[in-house]
């Protein structure tokens, strides 16, 4: 078994033989590359990391690639004959509209640098500062959790490309006082009236939960002028992620009315969609299907809740959450080179596009997400 791994490791990793004169002369590492699908070693590592959290794992890289067409790559200075004991995890995205990138990582809140942030870390930056220039990408993103990483990467030549606020509830208290921390009015309330007029709660996996979930989900997206994501992205979730994925929906008599989807992970829960039918909000259903997920994330043994990011300026979302977190912290994402004005970029494309999903119907706007959202990660 050990001889069999040794080979798919040697197969799935290639060494990146050269330098910059002027990176060879700093002592740093060799780097290698890992396919993340394709090594087993890879999945090993991520289950027994601390910092490690669902969006390294294989099921969520694989929905990535197979929804996408991004090519998951892992940078560590470990030989593909040993153990990983380290990993810098990207997708590389190319894009005719967007141009080629590598980002870490699309459509994922967070993605933790699994290195230490000392030298282990300058190794691989330095190494994938060269290999931008090599492969011709216009630039890297990294989207590192918490303080540890923010000093190495200023000093290394990074720019803030975007500013939001993560959220996490926690799960170790009891669930009568943690419902007694809840906002009275926006949850308590509400959620307790949603049991009173008899909201039904379905969980499941079916074709035909997914597809009330998917237009419950194109709904929402239109209120906000924006395409939703493909129908294939949350197939391939349910699909690729097994038990690791929870879909709820809330019925009132037989009409769905809202929808959350969170993924499991270790002790970590990751509230990840949302979505809702407008005409149905006095009833209560969204903070009843939430409340809902926290009470199984915590019977699954989780001991945090992921809220997940909110920009900085977005105040309604930025209520909503900080009427349930107990713990939230600043998120920062940073490109290099320092030069491009990814932000700027951005917000401009946004603006456009909210312009345009203005005046969608719904079906057209289904067919924009699916046309787009390659182009975006």
């Amino acid at each position: 078994m050990q001889a069999q791994r040794g080979k798919m490791s040697l197969q799935a990793s290639q060494a990146y033989e050269t330098f910059p004169a002027s990176e060879s002369r700093l002592g740093l590492a060799r780097v290698y590359e890992v396919d993340p699908l394709k090594d087993n070693r890879w999945q090993d590592f991520v289950n027994r990391h601390p910092h490690a959290s669902i969006f390294h794992s294989v099921g969520w890289l694989d929905s990535l690639s197979h929804a996408y067409g991004y090519e998951p790559v892992v940078y560590t200075t470990s030989s593909p004959t040993s153990e990983l004991e380290n990993g810098l995890l990207f997708c590389r995205i190319r894009s005719w509209a967007t141009g080629n990138r590598i980002v870490s990582l699309p459509f994922s809140d967070h993605c933790a640098p699994l290195c230490d942030p000392g030298e282990e870390f300058d190794s691989l930056i330095h190494h994938m500062r060269a290999d931008r220039v090599h492969k011709d990408w216009e630039y890297l993103e990294v989207r590192p959790v918490g303080g540890s990483f923010g000093n190495t990467i200023k000093q290394l030549g990074f720019k803030k490309a975007g500013k939001y606020v993560l959220h996490r509830v926690d799960l170790e208290p009891t669930a009568e006082e943690i419902f007694r921390q809840l906002h009275k009015d926006s949850i308590q309330r509400r959620v307790r009236h949603a049991e009173r007029v008899r909201v039904r709660e379905v969980c499941g996996k079916s074709e035909k939960l997914l597809r009330e979930f998917y237009r419950l989900l194109v709904r929402t997206r239109a209120r906000q002028n924006l395409p939703p994501q493909p129908y294939v992205w949350f197939k391939n979730l349910v699909d690729r992620t097994g038990d690791a994925m929870d879909l709820r929906l809330a019925y009132m008599e037989n009409v769905p009315v809202a929808a959350v989807m969170v993924l499991h992970f270790k002790d970590t829960s990751y509230y990840k969609y949302g979505c809702s039918d407008e005409r149905f909000h006095n009833l209560g259903a969204m903070p009843f299907l939430l409340w809902r997920a926290l009470l199984h994330a915590k019977s699954l043994g989780s001991k945090t809740l992921d809220l997940g990011r909110t920009e900085d300026d977005h105040h309604g979302l930025l209520a909503f959450k900080n009427h349930w977190a107990s713990v939230s912290e600043s998120l920062t994402y940073w490109t290099f080179p320092s030069n491009m004005s990814v932000t700027a970029m951005k917000d401009w494309k946004l603006k456009l596009v909210n312009r345009i999903c203005a005046h969608m119907p719904h079906r057209m706007l289904a067919a924009a997400g699916s046309l787009m959202y390659r182009h975006v990660g």
